[in-house]
């Protein structure tokens, strides 16, 4: 299962937020720097409206959603690549996730500390990244090194290697995050070993307060980070209030509904959040739907038909046949799997077959 890991400054509600998003109380949240030590790890079901609705034409009481692994890791301060704070121990915890999820404080409040002094996203923002980018550059260093020896001797893939390396170096240099840098999925496939920690993924989570939740577009602070983000970063931002998602968790639906409307919000940023998140991993859905259940399975954009049988049973991949698939939105419209099929939108599907988001599958296989 792919992870995603819960990073920024301390005290800017990181582990609020993972009690939020796992519906737990794992993390502790407390207002002074460094609470979290150990990375708190949940998992989260991916939020998925169509599950309600393949759930009505297969009559099942069973639905599995998709779901995805969410680690909450210290903060960082300025200084962490060279020890400051918690330092490279927790550097070494986002070298271990697949993405990132950058909480930064959009909020200003006398009762909770921030680390630097005051409230600045935009100097969170670049604190976060010149330490990712630092520790980047120590590593990409040292693994040109190794390779000018092998280079000496002729060895051409370390002379590919070596040149991708430098590209990427000369952009940390110039203080850009590895993400920017515009390489060929060759050159990517040379630099993923060394699992950049400015080469993740990433989504920034504006944590605003209970009362600016209805009204986050016109925030001075969000629009900071969006005009931030998007330009030097090519990122998205969305806008959450860790506050209101821990008091959510202790509702039921219907009273979490009731408090948000309430406060002139149709939904918690939390479902954004995460499906967002998913997206951001390169992850997709398909279903299978039946009697027995509705189910959620998760998938690499791009994977084949074969593959994505795999992801139930390596028997299917291995005897794979074919797939009996149909569109969501095409299922829905006809109203059940006899009513697609007898206007051709039913099909099969051989070896060669890309699975889109939303298809609804039936494997033939023969072990």
């Amino acid at each position: 299962m792919l992870k995603a890991g819960i990073v920024g400054l301390p005290n800017v509600g990181k582990s609020t937020l993972f009690n939020a998003v796992t519906r737990t109380r794992n993390a502790e949240a407390a207002n002074y720097p460094f609470c979290t030590i150990d990375p708190n790890v949940g998992i989260v079901t991916v939020p998925d409206s169509r599950l309600r609705e393949l759930q009505r034409i297969a009559k099942t009481g069973v639905v599995i959603p998709a779901a995805i692994e969410f680690v909450d890791i210290a903060g960082l301060v300025k200084g962490a690549s060279q020890g400051e704070g918690l330092g490279n121990k927790f550097l070494t915890h986002i070298r271990e996730v697949d993405s990132i999820v950058q909480v930064v404080r959009c909020f200003e409040d006398a009762d909770v500390h921030h680390v630097s002094g005051d409230v600045d996203p935009v100097r969170d923002i670049e604190i976060i990244n010149t330490e990712l980018i630092l520790s980047d550059l120590e590593q990409v260093s040292k693994r040109r090194e190794r390779l000018t020896k092998e280079i000496k001797r002729g060895d051409k893939a370390a002379a590919a290697e070596e040149a991708v390396l430098e590209k990427i170096e000369s952009y940390l240099n110039e203080g850009k995050p590895a993400l920017v840098v515009e390489l060929t999925p060759e050159e990517r496939a040379l630099s993923t070993p060394l699992f950049l920690l400015s080469d993740k993924p990433t989504i920034f989570a504006c944590n605003v307060r209970e009362s600016d939740l209805a009204s986050a577009d016109t925030n001075h602070f969000v629009q900071q980070v969006r005009d931030y983000v998007g330009m030097h970063l090519a990122c998205e931002a969305i806008v959450i209030s860790a506050q209101i998602e821990s008091e959510l968790v202790e509702l039921s639906p219907d009273e979490a509904q009731a408090f948000l409307a309430e406060l002139g919000v149709q939904e918690s940023g939390i479902g954004a959040l995460i499906r967002s998140t998913y997206q951001l991993l390169g992850l997709r859905t398909y279903f299978t739907a039946g009697e027995k259940e509705v189910r959620a399975w998760t998938i690499h954009a791009g994977d084949t038909a074969p593959r994505a049988a795999g992801v139930i049973h390596s028997d299917f991949e291995r005897g794979f046949i074919k797939a009996e698939t149909v569109a969501y939105d095409d299922l829905i419209r006809c109203g059940s799997v006899a009513a697609a099929r007898e206007i051709g939108l039913y099909r099969m599907e051989g070896k060669d077959y890309v699975v889109a988001d939303g298809d609804v599958l039936i494997f033939k296989f023969n072990v």
